[in-house]
């Protein structure tokens, strides 16, 4: 009985829909994370006067340490946003897909 449950959600218009959306969204917060953290790596390997420059005079504080803390920001944020979405919208269709297919 599982197994045929599986078969019809498998089947339904709206499952696809919910792995063709989820997966183009994942794709997309997964290449903002690494552009985000690799722009980082490559400022360091390549442009490490940049990251050295203090951020004003007698400050002992380089520019490379607020954007460091600005990676960490932003990977909490980008996980943030995709932890809702996935907890309102992808899983209130899967909900509504297992929901209907029950019914069946």
């Amino acid at each position: 009985m599982k197994d045929d449950m599986a078969v019809r959600i498998a089947a339904n218009p709206k499952y696809e829909k919910l792995k063709s959306t989820r997966s183009r969204y994942a794709i997309i917060m997964t290449i903002l994370m690494m552009l985000t953290y690799y722009g980082y790596i490559i400022l360091v390997a390549f442009d490490k006067e940049l990251l050295a420059k203090k951020l004003g005079a007698g400050m002992t504080t380089s520019l490379g340490i607020p954007l460091g803390l600005g990676v960490i920001v932003i990977t909490i944020i980008l996980t943030n946003i995709y932890v809702r979405r996935a907890n309102t919208e992808f899983d209130d269709l899967t909900a509504e897909i297992v929901k209907e297919e029950a019914h069946k």
